[in-house]
């Protein structure tokens, strides 16, 4: 009896802990909506781009050497990719070229020993692929689901393999996932891409416990959504609520993933308000979360 009663207190004492430190993790982050943390310095970071050579990734390491980072531009478009470098030296960054289809995992393997001889550690990783344009989702056919699956997911295995034990054992690093929204919400005829973004969303929740267990505080890792029907260059999309969603350049798109990284937060979105959308679809009934997508459903079209 007083060992039932000595075990009762004792789950009543880690039930109060437990709500006692989840209403003061809320807290916290009412609190950072309105003082968020401090954005930290990038300057000499060993900075991997991979999808540099074009939109979003383009703009991410031309930012991060405007910052005084170093960064390597990983692509397998070398014309594009040299592009990038090209203008990054001509604005006085550092910058280095590393033509790469990452598909494959021999030349992943080959780029990790290259990259790794030429100038040792790199500390933060910055994975652009699998984010398709608005006109390719609507224009051109579905990649094979080995490919979209060997684009958007696998790669990233492989990347995480050859460098996240650095990281670790110097606790120092950060990784950098960029997903479609199609993780969050079927987009039509696109469903291995869709089942692709979301399953790169559980890889990065798996890394960032995987480094909680292990008491790994200095590797951060940021998951970022990217809405491609609002990050765009193009003028001729329609939105079904235009002054809501609005749109955003590559640049801008940037800017915000960056802003994020370096507050070390571990779930952004671009644009940023949409990130509680997503909370919200998640604990919403199933017939709530359909009335909620139709309603805000982007409605691309091309004029």
């Amino acid at each position: 009896m007083l060992l039932r009663v000595y075990s009762l207190c004792i789950l009543l004492v880690d039930i109060a802990w437990v709500v006692f430190n989840a209403m003061c993790a809320v807290l916290q982050a009412a609190y950072e909506l309105f003082k968020p943390p401090p954005l930290k310095s990038v300057r000499l970071e060993t900075a991997m781009v991979i999808g540099s050579g074009r939109g979003v990734g383009r703009e991410i390491a031309i930012q991060l050497a405007d910052l005084g980072a170093i960064v390597l531009c990983v692509d397998k478009n070398s014309r594009s990719n040299e592009d990038t470098v090209e203008f990054i030296k001509k604005k006085g960054g550092s910058a280095a070229v590393y033509t790469c289809d990452v598909t494959r995992k021999e030349n992943v393997q080959a780029l990790a020993a290259q990259v790794k001889k030429d100038l040792g550690f790199v500390s933060m990783i910055f994975y652009c692929c699998g984010i398709p344009s608005p006109r390719s989702l609507l224009t051109q056919p579905p990649l094979d689901i080995h490919d979209t699956l060997d684009l958007t997911l696998t790669s990233y295995f492989w990347l995480i393999d050859h460098f996240l034990p650095a990281m670790k054992a110097k606790n120092r690093g950060h990784i950098v996932a960029l997903t479609s929204v199609a993780g969050l919400s079927y987009i039509k005829d696109q469903m291995p891409l869709s089942v692709a973004q979301f399953a790169v969303q559980g890889l990065a929740e798996s890394l960032m416990e995987d480094l909680r267990v292990n008491k790994i505080d200095g590797v951060h890792v940021t998951l970022t959504h990217i809405y491609p029907f609002i990050v765009s260059d193009e003028n001729d999309l329609r939105l079904r609520i235009p002054s809501y969603f609005g749109t955003l350049t590559p640049s801008q798109a940037a800017k915000s993933i960056l802003e994020s990284v370096r507050r070390n937060y571990f779930e952004a979105s671009v644009p940023k308000h949409l990130l509680y959308l997503g909370h919200i679809l998640r604990i919403l009934p199933r017939k709530a979360t359909v009335l909620i997508r139709d309603l805000l459903d982007t409605g691309v079209d091309f004029a």
